[in-house]
């Protein structure tokens, strides 16, 4: 026992005194933290949550990219979402990757008094959903709330086909892509004008939970956003698979053209990203007069890379209009096509060039529509 080197030694009834003192002061203090800490953490959870609860039908990967940060960045607590897949097989990956996350073996047990509803199935399953969530709201299969907002991830869908279909008024409708797999995705969304400023902002921060939002007022910018960032990743991936080729072709092994070809195209963005240049400008910083670079970009202009990727970008993005049952005619070449050249249902004349048949424009710019001509 160290002496004490200051005041006088205390008496032995005194040091008992004190020590019960103290001794009693830390169970008090303890009971007061213990208690403190566990009224905080319980009123943290219960109020941590974006929605009280929200539901995904569907567990692919795009709904998983949404489950994985919403739990462990503790935006949602895995109790207040449930999760409803026609596999049990998925059902089953679910909880053992997201324990606690609730499961459901029907649709309207699912959305049974949920806050948030998130389509993740594949287009061509949308109306079956539809049908469901009909059956509980109008049928009382179940509790479908009328302040429950629907949230849609597919792609080519519009608006009006949720609120038709599921006669849900609340939507609203995004377009992520497959990086927010690890929270690096960029997601395009809009929303029926009766959802307020309150519930945008966290529709945002669950969309956020994986990357970066764009929120935009016009729906049509939507299906513009699935030809640029929605499939994106796709043409980024051909670059690089045709670029990761051409190393292996020179003599380089896939593994170390493949670690070149991942670090220039990410160095790339990451230096457009921080700089902020115009592309042009960047591209012209590295192109020498007569040098290698220019070399390669002759090759490229030649071949019309350009013009080879705006069309892809445009075709995509007018597949994606077919999709939703809208009018593809848009874009060049589009508008100016005559009447009797345009393809109508199976009927497919050459000078149209497109993949699908497309419903000619109505009544846009200077292009008469059938009902123009039967007046």
């Amino acid at each position: 026992r160290r002496p004490l080197t200051f005041f006088e030694p205390p008496s032995n009834m005194t040091m008992i005194a004190n020590r019960l003192l103290s001794t009693t002061a830390r169970r008090l203090l303890s009971r007061r933290l213990l208690s403190g800490c566990t009224s905080s953490f319980s009123t943290a959870t219960s109020s941590s949550n974006i929605f009280p609860k929200i539901t995904f039908i569907g567990t692919g990967k795009m709904s998983q990219a949404m489950l994985s940060p919403l739990i462990t960045q503790n935006l949602q607590t895995p109790e207040s979402i449930t999760a409803y897949d026609v596999s049990d097989a998925a059902l089953e990956r679910v909880e053992s990757l997201f324990p606690g996350v609730q499961t459901a073996t029907s649709i309207p047990e699912a959305i049974s008094d949920s806050n948030l509803i998130v389509y993740g199935v594949k287009p061509q399953n949308v109306e079956k959903v539809h049908a469901e969530i009909r059956r509980a709201k109008l049928g009382g299969a179940g509790n479908v709330r009328d302040d429950a907002i629907l949230l849609s991830v597919v792609a080519g869908t519009p608006v009006k086909n949720f609120t038709d279909g599921s006669l849900i008024p609340r939507v609203a409708r995004s377009m992520p892509n497959t990086p927010a797999q690890i929270g690096a995705g960029v997601t395009v969304w809009c929303c029926t004008e009766n959802i307020d400023a309150n519930e945008r902002k966290k529709i945002n921060t669950v969309l956020n939970s994986f990357g970066k939002t764009v929120f935009v007022d016009d729906e049509s910018f939507i299906d513009m956003s699935t030809s640029i960032s929605g499939s994106g990743p796709a043409y980024i991936f051909l670059l690089m698979e045709a670029m990761v080729d051409a190393g292996v072709h020179m003599g380089f092994s896939r593994e170390t053209a493949t670690t070149l070809v991942h670090h220039t195209l990410l160095g790339s963005t990451k230096f457009a990203m921080e700089t902020g240049e115009h592309p042009a400008v960047l591209r012209n910083s590295v192109t020498s007069p007569g040098g290698t670079t220019a070399s390669a970009i002759y090759e490229l202009e030649n071949g019309k890379f350009r013009t080879v990727i705006k069309d892809a970008i445009w075709a995509c993005y007018r597949r994606s209009l077919e999709m939703g049952g809208q009018c593809s005619q848009v874009g060049p070449n589009r508008a100016m096509t005559p009447m009797n050249e345009i393809s109508f249902g199976g009927d497919t004349h050459t000078s149209v060039n497109s993949h699908h048949p497309v419903q000619p424009p109505v009544g846009e710019m200077g292009v008469e529509s059938s009902f123009d001509k039967s007046r």
